[in-house]
């Protein structure tokens, strides 16, 4: 492996003409100390639940990229005043639940599933009429899974063909509760049927079978709604009596744990890596990806391990170690759904075989992630196998990858930052189409590579 500064290297396809196309080069060990972004997931609900609590939430470590922004603009749409303060933290001044304004144009949700379809939640039970836009991937991701539980609260919808953006959503006020049992694990369903009950009368009940992450529950619970959460049957309810008022009150987002998978496994997989990864969240509802990890003999360690704002936080030592395929437990798949791209990448440098099953839901993501994934790595001299459900890898033993490319990411932030970090473990770097992507979740994902290379 070339002993090189990680860097990112621009391909052009022409004089005069603008290209996104970049190569991911090997790199030299990953050390010292790096802080990723806040949480997605949390910096989401920080802005929501801000705009429905009367008076001023301050939310520090707010993820800035495009998918939480796109949230933050909608949201001032709707009446809630958002600013960001001189110390880098943003104050939230919200309207109250049931009080939101009826926007004046459409809600542009960019790439972002999440705003959508938790702002979807979030209106159904207010009397507002709203058009739902996105760009051409969000377009083409599936809504019914939340339509259909929104419209038996009351709520209308006209979606594009296919239950697909964009869409107009007719809210209901007062809303009719429900009792929901979730077809699929999906934390983003929950939240919505979640946020629809704060505004309505009576007790709304979401039933898991299997657990998704939790975020929505603690940080309501620390806004003062009464969440309550039983286990019966081995199964989670979940149930809110509205309408619910929330209390306005201070976040510290901790960092984002699908952001440090990605340098997790780029320290686990270039040798002589020694990486201390700061504030990283470790909900167990999201820890999967470093369960699955050190089951293949990664070397991580949990240091000051701490509780912030609710949700347990450690800082990740992370040093090169030898992986070893293994047969993935399809029960741990929700605490890691998005960090699936990049344990692919891990799996093709581990010694031996790894096999993923139980993983549908990866098709219907920004892009289909098993096509994308298996396509990529294969260009990038892995060998792989896609079946239905999953991917069976068959790892180098530690050899590094060829490289090549440019792979296709779809527009897809976590299939790009996935090669990127295969490109650092190859002979001679992976390019991949478009870097753009990455903005939506992750802008400053280049900077803190070279960072940690340097």
């Amino acid at each position: 492996m070339c002993a090189v500064k990680a860097r990112i290297a621009k391909t052009a396809s022409g004089i005069g003409i603008s290209v996104t196309a970049h190569r991911f080069m090997p790199s030299g060990p990953l050390t010292g100390r790096i802080r990723v972004p806040g949480d997605k997931s949390i910096s989401h609900r920080s802005l929501m639940f801000g705009a429905l609590a009367v008076g001023k939430t301050t939310i520090r470590g707010l993820l800035e990229g495009e998918d939480v922004l796109a949230t933050g603009r909608a949201l001032a749409q709707m009446g809630a005043k958002i600013s960001k303060e001189a110390d880098g933290s943003y104050s939230v001044n919200g309207v109250g639940v049931g009080t939101l304004l009826q926007p004046q144009g459409a809600l542009d949700m960019g790439n972002s599933g999440t705003s959508t379809r938790l702002l979807m939640g979030l209106l159904a039970s207010h009397a507002i009429t709203a058009a739902f836009t996105g760009d051409a991937s969000l377009s083409k991701r599936p809504m019914s899974r939340v339509i259909d539980p929104l419209s038996l609260m009351g709520a209308a919808f006209t979606p594009s063909p296919g239950g697909t953006l964009p869409l107009v959503m007719e809210g209901i006020q007062p809303g009719v509760p429900i009792t929901y049992r979730l077809p699929v694990a999906s934390a983003q369903v929950k939240s919505a049927i979640l946020l629809a009950a704060l505004n309505t009368p009576g007790t709304t009940t979401v039933i898991e079978p299997v657990p998704t992450r939790d975020h929505t529950e603690r940080m309501l619970h620390g806004f003062g709604v009464d969440v309550q959460v039983d286990v019966i049957d081995g199964e989670r309810h979940i149930s809110i009596t509205g309408p619910a008022d929330l209390t306005p009150c201070d976040i510290e987002v901790p960092g984002d744990p699908s952001s440090a998978a990605f340098f997790a496994v780029a320290a686990s997989i270039v040798p002589d890596s020694d990486l201390v990864i700061e504030n990283v969240g470790l909900n167990p509802t999201r820890d999967g990806i470093f369960r699955v990890l050190k089951q293949m003999g990664a070397s991580i360690q949990y240091l000051e391990e701490r509780e912030v704002g609710g949700e347990p936080v450690a800082d990740l030592r992370v040093r090169h170690a030898p992986l070893q395929g293994i047969e993935v437990d399809p029960e741990i798949a929700p605490s890691m759904i998005d960090e699936f791209p990049v344990l692919f990448v891990a799996a093709s440098m581990a010694t031996g075989a790894t096999v993923t099953s139980g993983l549908e839901e990866l098709r219907v993501k920004e892009s289909d992630r098993l096509s994308a994934m298996a396509s990529a790595l294969t260009q990038a001299g892995a060998k792989i196998n896609e079946r239905a459900d999953g991917l069976l890898i068959h790892g180098s033993g530690g050899k590094p990858l060829a490289g090549g490319g440019p792979v296709t990411t779809h527009l897809d932030h976590r299939i790009a930052m996935s090669m990127a970090v295969a490109g650092l473990a190859s002979k001679a770097g992976v390019e991949v189409d478009s870097t753009e992507p990455i903005a939506t979740s992750f802008p400053n994902f280049s900077d803190l590579l070279d960072e940690a290379a340097s």
